[in-house]
């Protein structure tokens, strides 16, 4: 199927499955009870095509693709979608004992099964870390052997792929949360952009636009500052997880389990 052909689609069961970003950290709503995200910014832009659109996102903070395809995709496929998202990965990446040819074969097998239940699949490439932490220079092969796996998996089972890679937002912070990891509400609608580009489906452009203003460029006080509240309590949480046999996300529960429409707080953001 081509962009012209989906672009004359009316999606009516919008899914996505994945980990925090496809979550919506640290995006959240106005009366911050709960995450929004590129997620349901798309979910609100596609209603307005077709208010009769249900979606359901079934991301978990933390998740490995492993646990992706064993925890979300049961009910994703239950709820016959014509459309799913999926964003996930890097989780694997910043996990020990990173081995590119397991993850590729996880990246396979959940292309694989998402494209055999929904005519249109979306998967994201990862941007380099080192562009605004430059202590996860280490990450780049990791990273570069996710993002090879993505496109191949997309090439050979029909999915398309958001190619995040070389976004140049990546080197302005304002896109991102305090932990320079999640994407802040500005990159989330990036990012919201960047899909419905990818559909073809008409969006604000002024969400792809750079910010005005130049970036701020923080000093070694500043780097300091969030290696200490922001890096080391991840650490320290990271060790106790493993001594526990905990992993992270265990406990939580996907924002909106259910296929449902959106109501109209949700249609305004």
């Amino acid at each position: 199927m081509n962009a012209t052909e989906e672009a004359l689609m009316s999606y009516e069961r919008f899914v996505v499955v994945g980990d925090s970003c496809a979550e919506g950290l640290d995006d959240p709503y106005p009366d911050g009870s709960r995450y929004r995200g590129w997620a349901d910014l798309v979910a609100a832009r596609l209603a307005a095509d077709n208010p009769d659109l249900r979606y359901a996102n079934l991301a978990v903070r933390g998740r490995r693709l492993d646990q992706i395809i064993s925890e979300q995709f049961p009910a994703a496929t239950t709820f016959r979608p014509d459309l799913v998202a999926l964003f996930g990965g890097g989780n694997d990446v910043l996990t020990g004992g990173f081995d590119p040819d397991a993850v590729a074969g996880r990246v396979a097998e959940a292309v694989a099964k998402l494209t055999a239940v929904a005519p249109t699949v979306l998967v994201f490439t990862l941007s380099d870390l080192s562009q605004r932490m430059r202590m996860t220079r280490g990450l780049q092969p990791r990273i570069a052997a996710l993002n090879s796996a993505i496109h191949s998996a997309a090439a050979t089972h029909g999915a398309l792929v958001v190619d995040l890679a070389d976004d140049p937002s990546v080197r302005d912070l304002r896109y991102f949360g305090p932990d320079r990891l999640h994407l802040s509400e500005h990159g989330h609608r990036r990012l919201a952009g960047h899909l419905l580009r990818r559909l073809d489906v008409p969006f604000d452009r002024g969400w792809l636009e750079p910010l005005p203003g130049e970036p701020a460029r923080p000093g070694m006080l500043g780097h300091a500052r969030w290696v200490w509240r922001e890096v080391r309590p991840v650490a320290v949480s990271r060790v106790r997880n493993r001594l526990v046999g905990r992993s992270p996300g265990d406990g939580f529960q996907p924002k909106r389990p259910e296929l449902r429409p959106l109501a109209a707080a949700e249609l305004e953001s």
